[in-house]
């Protein structure tokens, strides 16, 4: 006769938060739909929440755990001993960027370029990097490689179609037999690393009328190397090019493109990082010989953009995870989200998350085709200057939600840990601080009218509010000295973004919102850590905006 055991008592979790998930992730985050109803892209509203619901359901969140869980896997030859440098990745991961691909994410602003279609792509982007970030290396460039491509009409031609297919095909074929395919970039190489004019992959032409070489090289970088094309430097007679490298070749055979390994990084695991080798690898020219830096800053510009948005994305992770987590764990007799201390903390999180969004969605909206020149010489410095600082608050950000979950925020098993992992990649990927700082320093020095076009966004909000008012001329003033810029670089960069952050939420988001971020962020009445924002700030009315299970 069968028997029945009852558990002990404590074998059963008490106190614990149910998961976070059965949740339509973009109706539940108010900064989000706002900003894309404010920049001309309502229309996309229902695209939005059905993928809203869809990274929200426990299937994909578990593809995302799976998919970090079991990193790429590195085959460079075949049982029979054939070389053929491929890349096996979990189903997860598979699922995941399926699904992103389906829905446009990496393609959506080319495909239907009306006003707003930018900031569409940057809100269905962010959705599905919010949940699993890896994936989002491959379609960033993917979506980044298009306005390059476009310098040589014969290959965007060829190639866009594939590109902004939302077929997900992941096997290695030729082109022409894709349903459709991404793309990846190799430029960092040992010798150089950011400083690209030290590129010395060799690039022989071929057939040159034709735009064919050879190229010839190592590259210490490629992102994705799975991917169908790759946009890539190498030297020529003129200079350093651009080319365009496909894996396969038009006849089937594989491209001279050797992946010599993986690179163990700290988070981006689902995401295969490699060092490559070009053994006579054929290529295609774009743009002109010896402009090749200038047209893949094209690609680079739109990634950049992208960090900011995969950072953004990152915030809106850990700030909803912190903010469910205490909303349902008891302590002291209360909810954690009904104590003051927490309500601090959280509320100080969302502020930094609604800013990250703000400027993310506006300078999205400036990459679109109508854009005109003032638009196009703001996204030139803003890009920049919100590269640099979006990025560089990620790390401190997730480790603070982290915090929030107290020891279960170390587990590995919650999600706030890998996103701990995941933040810093953005601030590095790109250019790095100091590398973004300089550029910020280039477009000041040598185009001026870019300046000019930040400080007209910053005047929309003149008279609204008195500590940015005073914000804002304090930064006019340090602008105009020209004494020691580089060594002052990251200080004005941090300022412009901090007085176009608070500009954006003066004009845009309840006064409960910008009344704290300018008293916080520039008025010194906040202090150096999350959490420390002053008396009376509106702390619960902050955390609903972002979690309506805390109100």
């Amino acid at each position: 006769m069968a028997t029945t055991t009852t558990p002990p008592a404590t074998a059963t979790p008490l106190n614990q938060p149910p998961p976070r998930e059965g949740l339509d992730e973009y109706a539940t985050n108010a900064p989000l739909v706002e900003a894309v109803e404010r920049h001309d892209a309502g229309w996309a509203d229902e695209r939005l929440r059905t993928a809203g619901r869809l990274v929200g359901e426990a299937a994909f969140q578990r593809w995302s755990a799976d998919a970090d869980r079991h990193p790429p896997v590195l085959v460079t030859h075949d049982r029979a001993g054939r070389r053929i440098d491929e890349v096996e990745y979990h189903p997860s991961y598979h699922a995941v960027i399926g699904r992103a691909v389906e829905h446009g994410a990496h393609s959506l602003a080319w495909t239907d370029p009306r006003p707003g279609a930018h900031v569409a792509r940057a809100a269905m982007f962010m959705l599905f990097a919010q949940v699993e970030p890896g994936h989002a290396c491959p379609t960033s460039m993917t979506h980044s490689a298009v306005p390059a491509l476009r310098a040589e009409p014969g290959l965007a031609a060829e190639w866009e179609p594939r590109l902004t297919s939302t077929r997900y095909d992941p096997v290695l074929a030729p082109p022409q037999d894709k349903a459709g395919a991404l793309c990846g970039m190799a430029m960092t190489e040992k010798q150089g690393g950011s400083d690209l004019r030290q590129t010395t992959t060799a690039a022989r032409p071929v057939d040159a009328g034709a735009g064919e070489y050879e190229l010839t090289g190592h590259k210490w970088f490629c992102s994705a190397p799975m991917c169908d094309l790759f946009l890539t430097l190498a030297r020529t007679d003129e200079g350093i090019s651009c080319f365009a490298l496909p894996r396969v070749l038009p006849d089937g055979t594989r491209n001279g493109f050797r992946v010599e390994r993986l690179k163990d990084k700290l988070g981006n695991r689902s995401n295969a990082s490699s060092e490559v080798v070009f053994e006579a690898a054929r290529a295609r020219l774009v743009g002109e010989p010896g402009r090749g830096i200038p047209t893949i800053i094209e690609m680079v510009s739109h990634a950049r953009l992208d960090c900011i948005l995969g950072t953004t994305a990152g915030m809106r992770h850990a700030v909803a995870e912190a903010a469910w987590y205490a909303a349902h764990r008891v302590a002291f007799g209360r909810r954690l989200a009904e104590q003051p201390l927490m309500e601090n903390v959280l509320a100080d999180l969302c502020l930094e998350a609604e800013a990250a969004t703000a400027v993310s969605l506006r300078l999205a909206r400036a990459y679109d085709a109508d854009a005109d020149d003032r638009e196009r010489a703001f996204r030139r410095l803003a890009t920049a200057v919100s590269k640099y600082w979006v990025c560089k608050r990620g790390p401190r950000h997730a480790f603070e939600a982290m915090e929030c979950l107290g020891g279960n925020g170390y587990v590995e098993t919650f999600p706030v840990a890998r996103r701990y992992r995941e933040q810093p990649i953005t601030s590095i990927w790109e250019g790095s601080g100091n590398v973004i700082c300089l550029d910020v320093l280039r477009a000041l020095v040598r185009e001026p009218h870019t300046l000019d076009a930040l400080l007209a966004e910053l005047d929309e909000s003149a008279g609204a509010d008195r500590r940015l008012d005073a914000y804002v001329d304090a930064l006019r003033a340090e602008l105009r000295d020209g004494n020691e810029l580089e060594r002052r670089a990251r200080r004005l960069t941090e300022r412009m973004a901090l007085a176009l952050q608070a500009s954006l939420l003066v004009r845009h988001a309840p006064r409960a919102v910008a009344d704290a971020f300018c008293a916080a962020r520039l008025d010194g009445a906040g202090g150096a850590e999350y959490g420390t924002l002053p008396a009376g700030a509106s702390a619960r009315a902050i955390v609903a905006r972002h979690a309506p299970e805390v109100a």
